[in-house]
């Protein structure tokens, strides 16, 4: 009888002549076996030389097909973890991105103590992976969610409820800040920023299966940031912040932009890569010391975290 690891070396075979690394075929055909069998990885590992049950390959197959035509793995088994939580996603969402942690852990640092009632407003939620994250993180903190598509609202809801914090974030069907009054002690966002150029260059997992509304912004990137930083400027309390995801060499130009409607760079906080990947803007005026900002919040030094996507 033909095992689980038969047909997971197959698969595996499948997914490198479909343009898949080794390592990364390796990972995919065992996550899509997992979700085949409805089984945790610790019963997988234990389980995986045995015959494979009479139903695995009628389910698995087909998933290792759509991997094949490059589908993600996250819409396929329909979840991505962020944050240690599992996030719903589908083609109407950008799938949540590991650096995408860093905005968490930026966010984070600044808002002392936790404890504190915070308003927040996330633009641009998709998924509402960061407003989740952060009510978990902050369980006084009023977070509202704003996102031009219906769809990624609806499933930015349902993600909402799964982890039991719809009652403290609002959602809105919005553009950027539109119609919202602030003021907030913090506004994050991941917004569109990869070049209109670019997308040739990216994967086909990205390029055909995200949606190109969360991943352009434009000629140079940089359409939604120019909506957004002095939309920000006039609803942050002083000494609140802008925490903002951004692309490859854009950190002068958002700082550029930020000088002309009143806000600073504070922080620019790197990927592994060294590349800038965040990058935390205040109101001019907000008073800086060595060591940090001393105002209303405490800002943590910069440090490296996450990987580049793009």
């Amino acid at each position: 009888m033909v095992t689980i690891a038969t047909h997971l070396t197959t698969a595996r075979r499948r997914l490198i002549g479909a343009g898949l690394e080794p390592t990364d075929a390796a990972f995919d055909v065992e996550v899509l076996a997992r979700q085949a069998l409805g089984w945790s990885r610790a019963t997988f590992l234990t389980h995986v030389r045995e015959p494979a049950p009479p139903e695995f390959a009628g389910r698995f197959d087909p998933l290792v097909a759509r991997r094949c035509r490059r589908e993600p793995v996250s819409q396929i088994i329909g979840h991505r973890e962020f944050w240690g939580l599992e996030i719903e996603v589908s083609s109407e969402v950008l799938t949540p991105r590991p650096e995408s942690e860093l905005v968490i852990e930026t966010t984070l640092t600044q808002l002392v103590p936790r404890s504190g009632p915070w308003r927040i407003a996330d633009i641009g939620t998709g998924s509402g992976c960061l407003a989740i994250a952060l009510a978990r993180e902050l369980p006084q903190a009023e977070i509202v969610a704003t996102d031009v598509s219906p769809e990624a609202l609806e499933i930015a809801r349902r993600n909402l409820h799964r982890h039991r914090c719809a009652d403290r974030v609002t959602l809105h069907h919005t553009s950027f800040l539109d119609g919202l009054s602030g003021p907030f002690d913090v506004i994050v966002s991941n917004p569109p920023y990869i070049r209109t150029d670019d997308a040739p260059s990216l994967a086909p997992e990205v390029r055909e299966y995200e949606p190109s509304a969360a991943l352009f912004g434009g000629q140079d990137g940089l359409d939604p940031a120019r909506s957004l930083i002095p939309s920000a400027a006039a609803r942050l309390n002083q000494g609140g912040y802008l925490v903002m995801e951004i692309g490859k060499e854009q950190s002068q130009a958002v700082d550029a932009m930020g000088q002309q409607t009143g806000m600073m760079v504070s922080q620019l906080r790197r990927d592994l890569q060294g590349i800038p990947r965040v990058v935390v803007m205040r109101p001019r005026g907000d008073r800086l010391e060595v060591g940090g900002l001393r105002g209303p919040r405490a800002a943590a030094p910069v440090w490296d975290s996450g990987r580049n996507p793009v």
